[in-house]
């Protein structure tokens, strides 16, 4: 008798947790809901586009957004563009005044570059420094060799990458009269200068590199 009467109660007990939360799911599907609000798009091209916080009064200025600066940021000035636009084109544009010895760039890469290319610039696979001299006519070969050598078209390409990119534990941190030494002695140890040679702004851009032909000119325009 005493258990019998257990289970009408438990019976209950149960039925009223389970209607719990059937009431709560009714009550919040009844309740509205809130979304944001699309955004707004142009009329001619139908692109989402948000409304500029620039822009006060939306309706007198016309089409928001795009044409306004948003109330933030600034214009760069001279000396920070001057530190990033450090490109060497091949005619020799952007390289700057300094000048550097075949003797000079040999100290220098014995004290920063042999550590990852190796002592006869044969490169290093265990340091991911790559060969910089030899492989010269390989490139359509079955083993191909890829260095300063075999494959650069112009020599402001070697400038420019060693100025932005090297050393590796510290990129840019060499002086134009550094980089043009270490330049004419990578470019000396491949035999394409000879190792009296000092580079500058005005001889750099002469040098005749191995594969200077073993590219085709781009026709597209530069801009658009």
């Amino acid at each position: 008798m005493f258990m019998s009467r257990q289970y009408p109660l438990r019976s209950a007990l149960a039925l009223a947790c389970a209607l719990l939360p059937l009431g709560g799911l009714a009550q919040d599907a009844a309740a509205p809901r809130t979304v944001a609000p699309l955004p707004a798009e142009l009329p001619d091209s139908g692109e989402p586009t948000p409304p500029s916080p620039a822009v006060a009064d939306q309706e007198a200025a016309g089409t928001p957004g795009l044409e306004a600066n948003f109330g933030i940021g600034r214009a760069a000035t001279e000396e920070e563009i001057a530190a990033i636009d450090i490109d060497v084109t091949p005619d020799g544009h952007g390289l700057p005044d300094g000048r550097g010895s075949y003797a000079d760039g040999k100290a220098l890469y014995d004290e920063r570059c042999l550590a990852c290319h190796g002592e006869n610039l044969e490169g290093i696979p265990e340091t991911g420094g790559p060969a910089l001299i030899g492989g010269r006519d390989t490139l359509a070969s079955d083993t191909p060799l890829k260095t300063v050598e075999s494959y650069l078209a112009h020599a402001s390409t070697l400038y420019d990458y060693i100025h932005r990119a090297m050393p590796m534990d510290a990129p840019g941190s060499l002086t134009p009269d550094e980089v043009y030494a270490v330049s004419a002695y990578i470019l000396g140890r491949a035999g394409i200068v000879d190792e009296t040679t000092v580079l500058d702004r005005e001889s750099l851009p002469q040098i005749r590199m191995p594969n200077a032909e073993g590219f085709a000119d781009d026709p597209r325009p530069e801009r658009l």
